[in-house]
């Protein structure tokens, strides 16, 4: 955001930005001096927050908790994120998130069904007993949410051959992950139209000197996004600068993949059955594999910031603009510019979270206690 500038919100969406001098003297101003003001954050992937999770409970009043609990760290939009169940299950999310939109609770913009199509031996946390092959019925219901935005996330090897290209088709965006895909498979998915990778790194076998799988095509293609987990326990910090110096600018996009521990002090909670312990800003089976984060894209954009030293701009960006892109938005969410959503983040020197705005109303936060913030609205 350019110095010396006026954001004009009318409504949901911003009016204008102009310099101070050409501002109306008739309309109302807030200072923001000393603090920055960035595009509110989209979160492509959100399991959950204050203590609540969408699998566990796929019904609006989880939804509205979910976005309350993102919001204190900057978040103006996300897709609520279902991992693998029965189809049972698919249909009450998306007729959940289709009810929160239609009613308007601010934050929530579409779905991520990340699985149930998906590879056994790349699950991770999914349980087995709910990884499904692809049937023409299911592929109707992943495409059925008239509303927002759709991101399923499956194994290509998993999708009969048409599969990915019938639910492009269908408006519905395509990301691989949870995969033991082969390179040449991988390829073959962003041919048929797949956009991005979920979660890179995790969820699918490492690069090997002549296998380079999922992870090598996600890292390799300058066509498609990768979403990263920056929390300092998915990625490791080198692995973070290789991709950044290996995908074109624009295509690393932030993600928190975060779980009910995000904006909550708990030491464990259930997750589809199972239970996950929190400890030390992770979130484990009692196996130790990896279920999710605590972390939120504020976090992110900190830990890029000051582990990485990458640019605040650009950390910024990869939170708000490069997320808009990626699912075909950026007219409506990642920028501060005329026509765009009233979707912004004010923050501080420290990049603490002053106030969210999400779709013009101005939300400012008191002291964390527990999983819940006292929140005002302005």
């Amino acid at each position: 955001m350019a110095d010396n500038h006026a954001v004009v919100v009318a409504g949901r969406r911003i009016q204008a930005v102009v310099p101070f001098d050409e501002l109306d003297s008739s309309i109302g101003r807030i200072d923001l001096t000393g603090r920055l003001l960035a595009p509110g954050f989209l979160d492509l992937q959100v399991n959950g927050g204050g203590g609540q999770l969408f699998s566990n409970s796929p019904d609006t009043d989880t939804l509205r908790l979910i976005c309350r609990a993102h919001r204190k760290s900057g978040t103006a939009a996300l897709l609520p994120t279902l991992i693998s169940g029965n189809v049972k299950a698919m249909q009450t999310a998306i007729a959940a998130v289709h009810s929160a939109m239609e009613s308007q609770i601010p934050g929530v913009v579409g779905i991520h069904l990340e699985g149930p199509y998906i590879s056994v031996h790349r699950r991770g946390i999914h349980q087995e007993r709910h990884i499904l092959p692809i049937e023409t019925d299911a592929l109707d219901l992943m495409s059925s949410l008239t509303v927002g935005t759709t991101l399923v996330t499956l194994a290509p090897e998993c999708a009969p051959l048409g599969a990915i290209a019938r639910l492009v088709g269908s408006n519905t965006l395509v990301a691989i992950g949870h995969s033991d895909a082969t390179y040449e498979q991988a390829l073959a998915a962003l041919e048929e139209g797949a956009c991005g990778f979920t979660h890179l790194f995790n969820g699918m076998a490492p690069l090997q000197s002549r296998h380079p799988g999922c992870l090598g095509a996600g890292l390799n293609d300058e066509r498609s996004w990768i979403g990263i987990i920056a929390d300092g326990h998915h990625v490791h910090p080198a692995n973070l600068r290789i991709a950044l110096s290996t995908k074109p600018k624009g295509k690393v996009i932030l993600v928190s993949d975060a779980t009910a521990a995000a904006q909550c002090e708990i030491s464990e909670f259930a997750w589809n059955g199972q239970t996950i312990y929190v400890k030390d800003g992770l979130c484990v089976l009692a196996d130790g594999t990896l279920a999710g984060s605590t972390t939120t894209l504020l976090d992110a954009v900190s830990y890029l910031v000051k582990q990485l030293d990458l640019p605040l701009e650009e950390a910024l960006r990869m939170a708000s603009t490069y997320p808009a892109i990626a699912i075909g938005r950026s007219d409506e969410f990642g920028y501060i510019r005329r026509g765009n959503a009233a979707n912004l983040v004010l923050l501080d020197e420290t990049l603490d979270v002053v106030e969210t705005w999400v779709d013009g109303i101005r939300y400012t936060f008191f002291e964390k206690n527990g999983c819940s913030d006292d929140e005002q609205k302005i």
